[in-house]
């Protein structure tokens, strides 16, 4: 008797959005993050039944509801939590965290950092708003000085995070910057993140039309997005401007801008590397403010990239030398313990 094998079928970015009305308000950033995240899905050859989609609480988190994967809507700030125990106890899962600068970087700011140290092998998608959206517009985190917002009505007098400082001053071995309104861009951020062997910190700049609207429109508009931000790629020249005319080089140690042509060439310009853990460092510090005269323009892409082991491997290599030395145990002895009484 034959028989006949059928072929999966092949999945599309359709096969990964759910029957659920998406409750974002309308024009919210959050629409084409989610857009990009399933369009790049069925390109990675997940089953989607060994994909999770962790949230904690805020706008973003309602991310999970429109996946058509598995997930949890979890906690506020403890989404990096609950993502490190399912990846330590399903190691073969993918798992992806999405949080906010709220999120993921108050509440859950601790959780966040210990994760990326100890380098589960999972994606945090940051969505960075600067701003409280769920709670209708406090300042957050990320928010910069002299912010007036619903909670700072006098002006933020705190300094904000740095986000992939951040992450880096955590030894995250993958640091980078998208943003919502360039979807080819995100796209491949987002397929980096996921090829990555580690944890993966994605910081995504998103606006929050309601609460801060045009936050990163200098970084994002047509008129301005080429003078004001400059895309690093491993082993190219850091060169920006909409002529292609400007460029960073090093002084010693200071980036500085430089005009290109008969003074400076290509060859003169800072060179990215990725796996350059120092010049990761110079390169999350240009950070400067757009309104400030002689500003930097400000960084997109992969700023860092390492390889160490990750903590799920460590924690299965510990309980199987454990279980060789030691055998497979036995939980009602190790209750009981050494020390014990019988009443007569």
């Amino acid at each position: 008797m034959s028989t006949t094998t059928i072929a999966p079928q092949a999945l599309t970015a359709k096969d990964f959005a759910t029957d659920q009305e998406v409750r974002w308000c309308p024009g919210c950033g959050d629409y084409s993050i989610l857009k990009q995240v399933q369009t790049i899905m069925p390109g990675l050859g997940i089953p989607r039944e060994n994909i999770v989609i962790v949230s904690g609480i805020g706008c973003s988190s309602r991310f999970p509801y429109y996946m058509n994967t598995y997930g949890m809507h979890s906690i506020h700030g403890r989404a990096t939590a609950i993502a490190s125990g399912l990846k330590a106890t399903r190691p073969e899962l993918s798992v992806w965290v999405v949080t906010g600068d709220g999120d993921g970087l108050s509440i859950g700011g601790n959780h966040t950092i210990h994760l990326l140290r100890r380098n589960f092998d999972l994606n945090i998608m940051l969505f960075n708003n600067q701003i409280y959206g769920l709670t209708k517009g406090q300042y957050s985190p990320t928010s910069e000085e002299n912010k007036i917002t619903k909670s700072t009505p006098f002006g933020s007098i705190d300094h904000p995070f740095n986000p992939l400082a951040l992450a880096l001053g955590a030894d995250a071995t993958f640091i980078a910057r998208s943003m919502d309104r360039d979807p080819k861009h995100l796209q491949e951020l987002l397929k980096r993140s996921h090829a990555h062997k580690g944890a993966s910190f994605l910081e995504i700049y998103q606006n929050c039309n309601i609460f801060n609207d045009g936050a990163f429109e200098v970084f994002t508009e047509k008129g301005s997005k080429m003078e004001e931000t400059i895309f690093v790629e491993n082993g190219q020249p850091l060169v920006f401007g909409a002529q292609k005319n400007k460029g960073i080089r090093l002084d010693g140690l200071k980036p500085v801008v430089v005009e290109l042509g008969s003074e400076y060439s290509a060859s003169d310009l800072w060179i990215h590397d990725e796996s350059d853990f120092y010049k990761a460092q110079l390169l999350t510090r240009i950070f400067d403010d757009p309104r400030i005269e002689g500003h930097l323009p400000r960084p997109f892409g992969v700023f860092y990239q390492t390889s160490r082991p990750t903590y799920e491997e460590g924690m299965a290599r510990q309980i199987e030398d454990a279980i060789a030395k030691r055998g497979p145990g036995n939980l009602d002895k190790l209750l009981s313990g050494n020390e014990t009484w019988t009443i007569r």
